[in-house]
């Protein structure tokens, strides 16, 4: 599905436009456990002690801002595993209107939308703790929403994108298993591609043609320094994205982006869903088979 959202151009100052529909350490990536890919209103009803350890949740104000392709509201936790490549194998789906809290039995801070920008939102579920999940927020670089039971349901995720920022190497895994690597340009200094685990928010058809004709995917983060990139490209996201040419492959010139071959760029949008975790590290402690 298209996307109707902006992401950073990638080294040109061009504004890539609203184009589409309407609407620190890293660790080896390991084998993913089997989701169960069961609905919150399937899962069995726990007992009365274990009823008893979900932490009640307060009620949240009606006039609480919504998540959506702007930065998203100040106070949500930090990620203490954004740097972590083990494979994140769930992704959770709001079935409607979520509050979106800072701790499970904490404050509600925002509502977490079904979809963002006319697409169906997927987040990957990062960890679960006294009945509450907690998932990779969008709009928002290394930051989680903890979520109480009920009004979403699980789907299994089965790939990943690591992104290595030292060797300029992307991996495409699938069940834990690396299938391919491609040469990247990244961001330069100043507007370096941020770090930490983020995941795929959607697909955007390209604005312009410096993108080669192939598709964009845009991603959960969002530059570190926002007044770093270029004044046309403010409130964009990170993308994933390929580029008129292959000179610049294994430099830093982008502005902040990911950006690899056509053909990379082209076997990814089929293979990739909304929700794929994404994760940006300096370096893996041993390189994948594939790189």
């Amino acid at each position: 599905m298209a996307v109707g959202l902006a992401v950073l151009a990638g080294g040109s100052a061009a504004y890539t436009g609203w184009a589409g529909t309407s609407a620190s350490r890293p660790v080896p990536v390991v084998g993913p456990n089997e989701p169960t890919g069961e609905s919150a209103a399937e899962v069995p009803r726990p007992g009365a002690a274990e009823a008893e350890s979900v932490r009640p949740a307060a009620p949240a104000p009606d006039d609480l801002p919504e998540i959506d392709y702007d930065p998203a509201p100040a106070g949500f936790p930090e990620d203490p595993d954004t740097l972590d490549t083990t494979a994140l194998t769930q992704g959770l789906r709001p079935e409607r209107r979520l509050a979106a809290y800072d701790a499970p039995g904490g404050r509600p801070l925002a509502f977490l939308m079904p979809a963002i920008s006319g697409v169906e939102l997927t987040v990957p579920v990062a960890r679960r703790e006294a009945g509450w999940t907690a998932v990779l927020l969008p709009s928002a670089n290394r930051k989680l929403a903890w979520l109480p039971p009920g009004g979403f349901h699980t789907v299994p995720l089965h790939d990943q994108i690591v992104v290595e920022r030292r060797p300029y190497r992307l991996t495409w895994y699938r069940d834990g298993v690396a299938n391919s690597s491609w040469r990247l340009s990244l961001g330069q200094p100043g507007q370096e591609t941020p770090l930490g685990r983020t995941f795929i928010l959607g697909r955007t058809p390209p604005p312009e043609p410096v993108y080669g004709g192939v598709d964009i995917f845009a991603l959960g983060a969002v530059p570190d320094d926002p007044d770093a990139v270029p004044t046309g490209l403010r409130g964009a996201h990170i993308g994933i994205h390929t580029w008129y040419h292959d000179g610049e492959l294994g430099r830093s010139t982008t502005n902040g982006c990911i950006r690899l071959t056509s053909s990379g760029q082209r076997l990814l949008l089929e293979q990739l869903h909304p929700g794929t975790p994404v994760v940006v590290v300096d370096e893996l402690p041993t390189p994948p088979p594939t790189a």
